[in-house]
């Protein structure tokens, strides 16, 4: 079966989707299935500017207040410690994703579906755990040497204008499919599963989708 996973590098329910469903996907291949994983784009913020904004801030505007987003970080801590993730909300920068989805698309079309989903593991990395920007094209050719992949040809990837079509086809088709949040997990095309399930429900959505 393929699943597409709409994701934003910049969103922590995403990291925390996408490597539950790494686990899960691993246990339904053990059992003999076949899952081909594809990473699509979906822009939470498209207006956020270059330079990126103060995290703090942009989210306190956005959820009414500092309290909620210490308690939304405070549940986030815990569940991404569950599948090895270690966030770190201090000094971040809320930064503009279309670059990295470029180079994620770039990534699937020259070094398939395993390359890519390493270098969208490597970029929430850097961006929840690192710190780094990933709006920086600098940045996002030295992740892709670190997952593996030709850091100079993804350089050059970066600095034409190659693959804004793809990841503008990829929103419009969320669009178009009534995908709204993210993450969500679009199984053959047909089956839409929301959210960052936990991995037992994934592998039994998965095994009933078979």
């Amino acid at each position: 079966m393929r699943v597409e996973i709409w994701s934003d590098m910049v969103c922590p329910w995403c990291y925390v989707g996408t490597r539950r469903f790494e686990a899960a996907a691993a246990r339904v291949r053990a059992d003999g299935r076949e899952v081909e994983v594809l990473h699509r784009a979906f822009e939470l913020d498209p207006t956020v500017p270059p330079g990126g904004q103060d995290l703090a801030e942009y989210l306190g505007r956005k959820f009414g207040g500092s309290g909620r987003v210490s308690a939304a970080h405070a549940r986030l801590d815990l569940l991404g410690g569950d599948v090895g993730i270690d966030f770190r909300w201090e000094g971040k920068r809320r930064t503009n994703s279309f670059d990295a989805h470029r180079l994620s698309a770039w990534a699937l079309a020259t070094a398939g579906p395993e390359a890519q989903a390493a270098l969208v593991q490597r970029v929430f990395r850097a961006y929840f755990t690192d710190n780094l920007d990933i709006a920086d094209h600098g940045v996002l050719a030295s992740l892709a040497g670190e997952a593996g992949l030709d850091a100079e040809a993804a350089a050059a990837a970066l600095a034409s204008d190659e693959w804004a079509g793809e990841v503008r086809e990829e929103e419009a088709r969320a669009a178009a499919m009534d995908i709204h949040a993210v993450p969500t997990f679009v199984v053959d095309g047909r089956f839409a599963i929301p959210g960052a399930q936990d991995e037992d429900t994934f592998v039994r959505l998965l095994a009933k989708v078979a």
